[in-house]
């Protein structure tokens, strides 16, 4: 539904976007992470057609954005960056006017306005108007826009800003749900959203994809990932280390704790089958007759791959 070639953006001798290509499926949600700067806006302003690129194009369900751009984008909702809304109109008004922007009228544009403020949960602010919302309703006024027409492409960028954790979870669900026939893609700073949505990631660093697979397969990037966490009580945290560095798939053993309690996490030589270095744990902890209250594999951390992937080289060389 969504193809992007070699997608090229500068302004000026800057080259905010640098040479990006990817697919998205229908039923995928695809999160686009990336630190401020990376160019996640202006790729998703290229995609919708709000921006032309410098080179390259981008494909909506086959037409091309910049050849054929009403029917490109007569398929996409789109959810711009910081929600604009028309704040002299009333919530019921601004829905109204964009449905019949997209060619919605009478006993159809009524029925759009009541299923996207059911879904957005906007029913108690129909009337009043778009200046007068908070933020979180602000933003999902503007969500419920991209929905009026029922579109098969969702591009959103940080639909979740601004919003209360209840409100976040509402429209991550509601993402989910969409996403089954749909083809959704949403920007975040928020890591915990992609392993909540997303079928897929694709991490951008300085204009480029740097990353780009699913939830599992970016966390079995960490370097935590098949590690082993234990916590034992009332061993001296040296014999904890020699006993446990003595498993042969071990590569190392870190150990911490007080108090009689103490925590070691210990790294596999090569990642094996999920549960084999735990097992070998384990056969340890039981020969030597140790208490425990947690053993567990890792399985990876979404957050330090994604800081090892976009951190400057010259911060990776102080932390």
């Amino acid at each position: 539904m969504i193809t992007v070639e070699n997608l090229v953006k500068e302004f000026g001798s800057k080259r905010a976007v640098n040479g990006i290509s990817f697919t998205v499926q229908r039923g995928e949600v695809l999160g686009f992470l990336g630190p401020n700067g990376a160019g996640k806006s202006t790729t998703m302003r290229m995609i919708t057609g709000f921006m032309p690129p410098t080179a390259g194009r981008v494909l909506i369900g086959g037409h091309d954005v910049s050849e054929s751009p009403i029917a490109a984008k007569r398929l996409v909702g789109y959810l711009p960056e910081s929600a604009p809304a028309y704040p002299d109109m009333t919530v019921h008004g601004f829905l109204s006017w964009a449905a019949e922007m997209r060619g919605l009228k009478g006993a159809g544009r009524a029925e759009a306005i009541r299923r996207v403020s059911g879904l957005c949960f906007l029913e108690s602010v129909l009337q009043q108007s778009v200046d007068t919302l908070s933020k979180g309703y602000r933003h999902r006024t503007c969500l419920a826009q991209a929905l009026i027409h029922d579109p098969e492409v969702l591009v959103l960028d940080e639909p979740t800003d601004g919003l209360d954790p209840n409100q976040k979870h509402e429209v991550r669900q509601l993402i989910k749900r969409m996403g089954q026939n749909k083809v959704i893609i949403f920007s975040t700073h928020i890591l915990e959203e992609v392993e909540a949505c997303c079928s897929r990631a694709i991490i951008i660093d300085r204009g480029q994809i740097v990353a780009n697979g699913t939830p599992e397969e970016l966390k079995a990037r960490s370097e935590f990932a098949g590690s082993v966490t234990l916590r034992v009580h009332g061993v001296a945290g040296d014999t904890v280390r020699t006993r446990l560095a003595g498993i042969g798939s071990v590569e190392k053993v870190t150990v911490g704790g007080e108090n009689g309690q103490v925590s070691a996490r210990l790294f596999p030589k090569v990642r094996t089958g999920h549960g084999e270095l735990a097992k070998a744990v384990a056969e340890v902890v039981t020969r030597e007759g140790w208490r425990f209250d947690e053993l567990h594999t890792e399985e990876g951390r979404l957050d330090e791959v994604f800081r090892s992937i976009t951190m400057p080289d010259t911060a990776k060389s102080q932390s």
